[in-house]
């Protein structure tokens, strides 16, 4: 078994104080590039070998840009940092006592351990949904919807009878978050830009998309000025929205609501709600609502000392000014882990400083030309909200390369109304030589 763990990890023993940090988002990437060149040894672990840019997916799924062009490879980041390690691997369990982490292949032991291990889809329990809609929390899955989507439009074109034809081009969105609303708007946008083109056998009016919501307003995390112009914009580009109704079961053909209505629709798009996953070996009461892990106001668990948890997965109740946790933000991540890198840089736990959250605003787009923007008291609505929502996007990805592949799609797209990039890429083994299907 020592063998086969020195095999999985591989970690030198330097002396150096070990932050072993779990998780490849927004926070623990801050946290790593916050940390190079300092005292401590750093090992990033996840389960994928790049970084992902989650407020892009929804333009991957809908063939607006490449997945490498909003990806950056972990290894390239930290080329230059001889204290920072990467590991490719899959935590499968914790052990605060024995201070170790456990993969398939072994374990590591841990001075620091961080948890930065984002959220992922929550179906509430409910298992029919959970097979049969589609999510989007990762480029994977961007990608499959991508390849149902078009599969589905080619199929559109070889089926005469009209009702199995509106089942493969119609689509319910599930949820009025900024996720929900911008595939929604992307969706609205390829009917009526994409399908005259790419599918001129296709009358492009027979496509529906449903926006379904539970609440009484669109982007509930905002204010009523962005909830009011995001439903107007879907509205005019043809969008079905249905508030204060929810989607309990789903098939091949019905999206069904929970009033005991059914819409025709052969995809359903999950975007109704996030759950952060659990690890074994954490005890059952640090953790809050919707698995998110309690600390305190340095980001560590209370009780668990060199145990600490950022982001999406963290809940700071001890926060006045937002007690039922942090906003499950990318900024929200890169400013915890930015922050507990100047802690932990400090040493002395006496000279460490609370958390406190700058709130930098809101936004979410809806289709070309149309945005919505809250920054601190100033509101915006349309292009010059739409503007601000590119520039701040294309200033947050990684890499001078991934910016200027994005601005130039991007470009080509505003003035062309259309992309390269609808491809249908399914995985699968080669037959052998010669052989393409």
């Amino acid at each position: 078994m020592e063998q086969v763990n020195r095999i999985a990890f591989n970690v030198p023993e330097t002396g150096q104080e070990r932050v072993v940090i779990i998780g490849a988002g927004f926070a623990g990437l801050k946290l790593a590039s916050s940390l190079r060149k300092s005292n401590y040894q750093v090992v990033l672990i996840d389960r994928n070998n790049y970084h992902q840019f989650q407020p892009l997916f929804y333009q991957v799924a809908m063939a607006g840009l490449e997945p490498s062009s909003i990806s950056f490879p972990l290894r390239k980041i930290f080329q230059k940092s001889s204290n920072v390690l990467i590991r490719y691997a899959e935590i499968t369990k914790v052990s605060l006592e024995e201070k170790r982490v456990y993969a398939e292949l072994g374990h590591l032991n841990f001075d620091y351990l961080v948890l930065a291990t984002g959220a992922t889809t929550n179906y509430y329990g409910n298992k029919e949904l959970a097979e049969n809609t589609i999510p989007m929390k990762s480029i994977s899955e961007a990608l499959h919807l991508r390849n149902e989507i078009l599969t589905d439009y080619e199929y559109a074109i070889s089926t005469r009878d009209y009702h199995e034809r509106q089942t493969l081009l119609d689509v319910v969105v599930v949820g009025g978050g900024a996720t929900g609303v911008e595939v929604a708007g992307a969706l609205a946008e390829m009917k009526k830009y994409i399908l005259p083109k790419d599918y001129t056998e296709l009358q492009y009016k027979e496509v529906d998309i449903y926006l379904i919501h539970g609440g009484k307003r669109l982007l509930p995390g905002m204010s009523e000025h962005a909830s009011r112009n995001a439903e107007k914009f879907l509205i005019d580009l043809g969008v079905h929205v249905i508030k204060e109704k929810r989607v309990v079961a789903a098939d091949n053909s019905f999206a069904y609501t929970n009033d005991g209505k059914k819409i025709p629709c052969g995809k359903v798009i999950w975007a109704a709600g996030i759950v952060c996953p659990r690890l074994d070996g954490l005890p059952d009461e640090i953790f809050g609502h919707g698995n998110r892990i309690k600390v305190d106001r340095f980001n560590e668990v209370p009780g668990c000392e060199g145990l600490f948890v950022l982001g999406d997965a963290a809940i700071m109740e001890e926060d006045p000014d937002y007690p039922t946790g942090h906003p499950q933000v990318a900024q929200g991540a890169i400013q915890q882990g930015k922050h507990l890198a100047r802690n932990l840089k400090k040493g002395k736990r006496d000279k460490w400083t609370p958390f406190k959250y700058k709130d930098l605003g809101s936004m979410a787009t809806i289709g070309r030309n149309r945005a919505v923007v809250d920054i601190s008291s100033l509101r915006m609505a349309g292009f010059t909200a739409w503007l601000i929502w590119l520039l701040v996007h294309l200033f947050q990805l990684l890499g001078v390369r991934n910016r200027v592949i994005v601005f130039i799609n991007w470009v080509w797209n505003y003035f062309s109304y259309d992309q390269s990039l609808r491809l249908i890429i399914n995985p699968r083994r080669s037959r052998g030589p010669g052989v393409n299907q």
